[in-house]
């Protein structure tokens, strides 16, 4: 017999939102369209009490939970059918300390709201690359992106957090509150409560040099090959992800190139604008068919693609990480960038060295600190008519390319790929992981996310 969640709606003051609801379709949408799933009720958190009132009921009433940031989950997993979704999308603020350079932000803020308020005072935290994107999320996976080789992935300037556990208990989690637990939630995901406050390190980023280069479809080995040795000799500052894609025909893009499939890398150089031209020079001699490189604030790079990649697109995913790209590589590349199947479908490789690097393998659960790139490939369209045709795509470039994979992927990559595939991305860090999450949630409460299982005692 189907719940009755009447009795939650007087402990949550954001509301709740029950299936027949004139806004429960609305609701139940997340960033990707090949998600269709019917939670039995959203408990619409605008705050830590809410949240700990949504845990508690759950619990008491052996409900499955699942939680949504901002609901950019590659697999959907902010969702479940007829469970109950605890939303933390009304948990928003973000504070700015401008003399010890942190920002203080709500669980369900998204990135673009994290950005527009550290750039007004000269400074940013390392991000994905899609404003729109959830703060929990991203940053409880790992977070890479522009800012990656600079200053190092998202979890790596975690300075503490608020969480809600599975008991209902809430507590604040850093190097020296529950470090067990500061450790596992820097990459672990939410296997080990819900974050409802994230205290971040930031950096002084505010106007940097950033755009695209192109070139034609048919250099990609030669460019391939080029970038696969500029970018991990570069210097810190200078960030750049290596992509297949085809030119959207639109704005900012030139007229002579919409439209166009091409090789290219999104640059993001943080470092002395005196010294650009000098350290962008070997570039520039690789004759791009087009450079877009310029001087813009930080923000507006981080969400150039939101207009190219909005919610409600059809998204299939499939990641890996890469040591290295061999020549042998670099061939299934070009392969499959030959056949890409809709305009939006594309590659990226982002590096994942630089300040990555200098953090251990064990310091926090990312276990592939010696990997050099982030590799994944996502068949996208805004036409379900065209899924089976990306997500084959997506599977047979990946089936491709896994033979030279370092074996793991970045966990915000992955699809509900199962228990093995788990295990292999956090390698040697899973059994630790596994005995936090004995400690902090043993009967496995939050179990709707890429889970590590308890160790059993």
């Amino acid at each position: 017999m189907a719940h009755d969640y009447e009795s939650l709606r007087s402990l949550v003051r954001g509301g709740i939102i029950l299936p027949g609801d004139a806004n429960y379709d609305d609701t139940r949408k997340v960033f990707n369209a090949m998600i269709d799933k019917r939670p039995a009720c959203f408990a619409m958190c605008t705050d830590v009490g809410d949240v700990i009132n949504t845990v508690n009921y759950a619990r008491e009433n052996n409900l499955r939970l699942s939680v949504r940031g901002g609901g950019h989950n590659a697999g959907g997993l902010g969702l479940a059918d007829d469970a109950l979704c605890l939303d933390l999308s009304g948990i928003k603020y973000t504070r700015v300390d401008t003399a010890a350079k942190t920002i203080r932000v709500g669980g369900g803020n998204t990135w673009g709201e994290v950005d527009h308020a550290g750039h007004a005072c000269g400074l940013a935290v390392p991000t994905g690359i899609i404003s729109t994107t959830g703060v929990g999320g991203l940053a409880t996976g790992g977070g890479l992106g522009h800012l990656s080789r600079a200053f190092g992935l998202t979890i790596d300037n975690f300075l503490e957090v608020d969480m809600v556990l599975a008991d209902g208990s809430f507590v604040t989690a850093s190097a020296n509150q529950h470090p067990d637990l500061f450790w596992a939630v820097r990459g672990g995901g939410g296997n080990f409560g819900i974050v409802t406050s994230f205290l971040f390190q930031a950096h002084d980023v505010h106007t940097i040099m950033g755009g695209p280069t192109f070139w034609e479809l048919e250099r990609s080995e030669e460019m391939l090959k080029w970038y696969r040795d500029f970018i991990v000799s570069a210097p810190r500052e200078l960030n750049g992800f290596f992509a297949f894609l085809t030119v959207p025909p639109a704005p900012p893009f030139p007229e002579f190139i919409q439209g166009k499939e091409v090789c290219a890398v999104v640059w993001c150089y943080t470092g002395d604008h005196d010294k650009f031209d000098e350290i962008f020079a070997e570039v520039r001699a690789t004759k791009p068919w087009m450079d877009g490189v310029h001087d813009l604030p930080f923000p507006a790079l981080n969400s150039v693609f939101d207009q190219f990649f909005p919610t409600g697109d059809n998204w299939y995913w499939r990641a890996d990480f890469v040591n290295e790209i061999s020549d042998d590589a670099v061939a299934e590349h070009v392969k499959h960038a030959n056949k890409m199947p809709t305009g939006q479908s594309t590659m990226h490789l982002y590096p994942i060295n630089g300040k990555c690097h200098d953090v251990g393998h064990s310091d926090t659960p990312w276990a592939y600190r010696d990997a050099n790139w982030a590799q994944v490939m996502v068949g996208v369209d805004n036409d379900p008519a065209n899924n089976e045709k990306i997500t084959k795509w997506s599977k047979d470039y990946f089936n491709g390319m896994h033979q030279y994979s370092a074996g793991g992927a970045y966990v915000n990559f992955m699809m509900d790929e199962g228990q093995e595939r788990v295990r292999a991305t956090y390698g040697d860090n899973y059994d630790r992981l596994s005995e936090i999450k004995a400690k902090y949630d043993p009967d496995n409460f939050f179990r709707i996310n890429q889970n590590i299982h308890p160790k059993s005692s």
